[in-house]
């Protein structure tokens, strides 16, 4: 399947919590450096990427995405601070424990899809901002995110988003428990 030239592929899919109570503060930002963002992705912190190809997603697997995530219960996030990786800068969300039990629900019934396909070995939950740039603009970047913070959000929904030729579409929407 072909490359995007972001290093996205046809068919990957991915699972996402949206937040967007984010857009405000981060879109400007995100349009200009973050490639998802430009391809059809929403602020969002990631669940699982890269998740199962798209041509493994059939009722059964849904089923048990619904099963999984509908074990969970709603919950609020706080975005009260800013993180980095080398050249990333990323709103760190507050509690961050039940987004590593989302993953990890995944992951246990899924092992053959490792988070960032095994390249990391901790889970960080983060709303990437930027990514790609130096510390200066990340500096330019989170100054002015710091004016917009905190931001708060219900996450009720886990995402299942897919890649096709230039862009990222919804696919399927996962309830958590009340």
């Amino acid at each position: 399947m072909a490359d995007d030239g972001n290093g996205f592929r046809d068919g990957q899919t991915g699972l996402i919590v949206r937040v967007r109570e984010a857009e405000p503060a981060v879109r400007v930002w995100r349009e200009r450096f973050d490639s998802s963002a430009r391809a059809g992705v929403p602020a969002h912190v990631t669940v699982l990427f890269p998740f199962l190809d798209e041509s493994r997603i059939d009722t059964h697997v849904s089923s048990s995405l619904a099963d999984a995530f509908g074990s969970h219960h709603i919950f609020d996030l706080h975005f009260e601070r800013c993180g980095r990786f080398p050249g990333v800068l990323y709103l760190a969300p507050e509690p961050d424990a039940l987004l590593r039990r989302l993953t990890e629900a995944v992951v246990d019934r899924w092992p053959e899809a490792p988070p960032y396909g095994g390249r990391f070995t901790e889970i960080v939950p983060h709303l990437t901002v930027a990514d790609g740039q130096g510390d200066a603009a990340l500096d330019e970047i989170e100054a002015d995110l710091l004016g917009k913070l905190p931001v708060s959000s219900r996450v009720s929904s886990v995402d299942l988003i897919a890649h096709h030729g230039a862009m990222w579409q919804m696919r399927a929407s996962f309830a958590l428990r009340e």
